[in-house]
């Protein structure tokens, strides 16, 4: 701990016993004697005051139980950083070897050294470090100007989280050394940071990556420094309580990734100041507590202009409880990507699957949905139940496979912007089913994937080869269909001898060339009872009959 105090004590960082706090005073507290040091700590429940002992106020805090007054001894003021990356870096733990004697040159007179050797192994260590992690090292300064420099140079990332630096002029002191800096976080340092446009200087003329979490950063500050990033492609500001005051002009048109996660106070007209940086492909918005969006430039099945690049959308733990949030980011031209955990919208169904589901149909060029890949199989699944799920509302709003009387209203297209655009798409059926021959059993159902009206028109075809049975039975069969799920659950007669399957199902693997048998997936006859020794009784038709294919059946058109 410190025994003299620093000239410039007063906004200092310091720790004490693992706590971090600032100095807001520094002098005698009567009627103790000796001097005394008021700080404001991080954590609030550390500290007894505001800053008032006995009537009198010493200093002012943000919370009414952050201030204390410490003895200076108590203090750490910390160290500055060339001291840290020693501390840190240099290996002390070696076998010591014999000090030897070295005459070096200095201008015209021969000096002897003694341990010359363990001081250029030292400098050799530091030269080659480029990834640097000082989190919670009690850095306070970039120390003597230009050891920075000497001693590390290639230095390309730092982690300077949680230390004591206090301003960002000491900042900008370490990074004026470190010429190659790519990737810097100062989380969890209390900065206090400048009020207009400081100087150029060029000590972020590389910098690609910037963490400023936690350190009480504004909107309005940040666009003043953000002059000094040319290049800056990354930047976290989460837990800032920032609200987004003015659009960025000129600064930040660089930055592919934007974190403002849990800044309560961002609303989506704040997030429309920022929409048009050109080059923003991810925007993480968790813990925001926003509930709606709502794009003004955009109508129903158009996209907006903001967030031209967006890519990548991140919601989770947010307020999202309506659907029309789903269908305002179907707007978005470029997102492929979204994850939106922990929201009332997805937590609050029993069903995570069918939620899944519904917000895959709604975004239509969504390739990732929290962090799972979208396959095209599932899509086009999702899609599938999506229509069938509000296919009466749709008919009822005034849909029609008519595209001469399909006139939904207003409130239902404004719910389901996508659903006209998924029954005129190419994975379902529109009118007569291609390779049906203009059958009925094709017509009247556009909401059916064509394969499965395929799987029946095979059963209808086949009907009318096989002895004795109804020609219109497949068409029976599809007017009991409802449209949520499908599943054959075969029986077997008791009349059906080995032979009788076996031709069946001879017949049936040939028939593979015929157009109507074209689903993918081939599904088996069941094997069929022993027990009669006759088989010519075997009638395969039956296969087929109401009393051995069972349809469960589900909800949804007819």
């Amino acid at each position: 701990m410190n025994s003299t105090l620093p000239s410039d004590v007063i906004g200092r960082r310091v720790e004490v016993n693992g706590e971090h706090a600032t100095v807001r005073f520094s002098g005698i507290v009567p009627p103790v004697a000796g001097p005394w040091l008021g700080v404001e700590w991080d954590n609030p429940e550390r500290g007894k005051h505001d800053g008032s002992h006995e009537g009198t106020v010493y200093f002012k805090c943000r919370h009414p139980t952050a201030g204390s007054f410490i003895r200076p001894n108590k203090v750490n003021f910390g160290v500055d950083f060339l001291t840290a990356i020693k501390n840190r870096y240099v290996l002390e733990d070696e076998p010591k070897e014999e000090e030897t004697e070295q005459i070096v040159i200095i201008g015209n007179k021969p000096v002897e050294t003694i341990g010359f050797d363990s001081v250029i192994k030292q400098q050799s260590q530091l030269s080659k470090l480029q990834d640097v992690s000082l989190r919670n090292c009690a850095v306070n300064g970039a120390g003597d100007q230009g050891g920075i420099a000497k001693a590390c140079p290639n230095i390309r990332s730092i982690d300077l989280s949680k230390n004591l630096l206090s301003s960002w002029e000491e900042v900008i002191d370490i990074a004026n050394q470190l010429k190659h800096l790519e990737v810097l976080n100062l989380s969890e340092n209390k900065l206090t940071f400048p009020s207009s446009s400081p100087s150029p200087t060029g000590a972020f003329s590389m910098l690609k990556v910037l963490v400023l979490n936690r350190t009480g950063i504004t909107w309005a500050e940040v666009l003043c420094c953000a002059s000094g990033w040319p290049v800056l492609e990354k930047l976290y500001l989460e837990s800032n309580n920032i609200v987004i005051s003015e659009r960025p002009t000129d600064v930040l048109q660089t930055v592919k990734l934007l974190d403002l996660s849990s800044n309560q106070s961002i609303d989506e007209n704040q997030l429309f100041l920022i929409a048009y940086l050109p080059r923003l492909e991810q925007l993480i918005l968790s813990d925001i507590g926003i509930s709606s969006i709502h794009f003004p430039d955009a109508g129903i099945g158009c996209k907006t202009s903001m967030f031209p690049s967006l890519q990548y959308l991140v919601l989770n733990d947010n307020q999202i409880a309506q659907w029309s949030f789903m269908n305002e980011l179907d707007k978005l031209q470029s997102l492929h990507a979204l994850s939106c955990t922990r929201n009332p919208l997805t937590e609050g169904s029993k069903d995570a699957q069918t939620t899944r589901q519904f917000i895959i149909a709604r975004i239509g060029q969504l390739r990732t949905l929290n962090k799972c890949a979208v396959e095209p199989e599932e899509r086009r699944g999702a899609e599938l139940d999506y229509r069938k799920a509000f296919g009466n509302e749709w008919k009822k709003a005034g849909g029609h496979q008519d595209p001469e009387k399909n006139r939904p209203n207003e409130e239902f297209l404004a719910a389901h912007p996508r659903y006209q655009a998924l029954c005129l798409s190419t994975s379902c059926v529109p009118g007569p089913s291609p390779g049906l021959g203009g059958s009925p059993l094709g017509q009247g159902f556009p909401w059916v994937l064509e394969e499965v009206l395929r799987v029946v028109a095979l059963l209808h075809w086949a009907a009318k080869w096989t002895r004795g049975a109804p020609a219109a039975r497949g068409e029976q069969i599809i007017k009991q269909l409802s449209l949520e799920k499908i599943h054959l659950q075969h029986t077997c007669s008791t009349s059906a001898g080995e032979e009788g399957r076996a031709a069946l199902h001879q017949k049936l693997v040939s028939s593979r060339t015929h157009p109507a048998f074209s689903f993918r997936r081939w599904v088996p006859l069941p094997p069929f009872r022993k027990g009669r020794k006759d088989s010519r009784s075997f009638q395969p038709w039956r296969v087929f009959n109401e009393e051995h294919l069972t349809w469960s059946l589900g909800t949804g058109i007819l």
